[in-house]
């Protein structure tokens, strides 16, 4: 497994499209090629040439079937080639606000459709493992969508006629987040119940919802309409953090996030987070590495509509 420390030595090295998908090959199949209609593994498949050239087509030993190492991953029906998969991987995995639909389709000479069709593929593919919460953790809401309106002195910022709500949870440097329909307990509370350990402290602002926590959790509140924003060492300040962390990447770089994707983009975020010690080299092999699906473009389509940035 090679280490890169830089974009340019990943392209330097993997720099054809044979290097890529032996390179992929070794990622996904560790010398041993896998066949993806029976399952077969074995390094003794046979390899169907084209004019005396091997570019990576398979003859299962034991089903007959033909496969390639794209068959059964995000890289399948795709008419791309690697290199360019790999760079927007690349990319995407290490730029800590991700990389727009735009600004690819310009580096890797595609169309704007192409790269965001990309770009959503790798999103599908992301780890979206749930963290289980035992330590102190911290709960947050945070609400992305349609505009903050001024009423007299206050702040309409919680309408969900315009808005999208998205609930968090901190602990130990892992975060969790997900869209959710409202901030009710009937909402909130299964999330919590599912991944906080009973019993661990929990943290959170003075919103009415989270009352009924100290039942069965040691439940510290910080009251924020104080301008209070720590109590004997407890505060939400790195939940808050990756609110504001999560919202300058959307506004920044992606400038516009439909309602029916937020998810995926929290997804996105989620993950670069719980991930960011590790190295892009690492994280990129990790990405290769693991199961990925195909994401067809029909399921990305949405009826035209107004979308939501913040």
């Amino acid at each position: 497994m090679a280490t890169f420390h830089s974009l340019l030595q990943m392209m330097d090295t993997l720099h054809t499209e044979d290097d890529c998908r032996v390179y992929l090959e070794n990622m996904r199949w560790n010398g041993k090629p896998i066949c993806p209609h029976c399952g077969s593994i074995s390094e003794h498949h046979y390899k169907l040439t084209k004019d005396g050239k091997f570019e990576g087509l398979y003859k299962c030993k034991d089903c007959r079937c033909r496969f390639t190492v794209r068959q059964g991953t995000m890289f399948e029906g795709s008419n791309l080639p690697l290199k360019k998969w790999f760079y927007a991987i690349y990319l995407f995995l290490s730029h800590k606000k991700g990389i727009s639909s735009c600004q690819l389709a310009r580096d890797i000479q595609v169309t704007q459709k192409t790269a965001w069709f990309m770009l959503h593929r790798i999103r599908h593919n992301v780890k979206d493992d749930d963290a289980n919460f035992d330590d102190m953790t911290q709960m947050d809401e945070t609400y992305m969508g349609g505009k903050t309106r001024h009423h007299g002195k206050g702040l309409q910022g919680r309408s969900l006629k315009e808005k999208t709500p998205i609930f968090g949870m901190i602990s130990d440097g892992l975060v969790y987040a997900k869209v959710v329909p409202n901030v009710r307990q009937e909402t909130l509370f299964p999330i919590i119940d599912k991944l906080v350990r009973k019993g661990s402290t929990v943290i959170t602002d003075e919103l009415n919802v989270y009352n009924p926590l100290y039942k069965e959790y040691e439940h510290k509140t910080i009251p924020h309409k104080k301008h209070i924003y720590a109590v004997n060492g407890y505060h939400t300040n790195s939940i808050e953090g990756f609110w504001s962390h999560i919202k300058r990447g959307v506004k920044g770089i992606y400038h516009l996030a439909s309602k029916k994707h937020l998810q995926k983009y929290c997804k996105e975020f989620v993950f670069r987070y719980n991930t960011r010690k590790q190295t892009d080299s690492d994280r990129f092999n990790d990405f290769l590495r693991s199961f990925t699906e195909r994401l067809y473009y029909g399921e990305l389509l949405e009826k035209p509509g107004w979308v939501y940035n913040y």
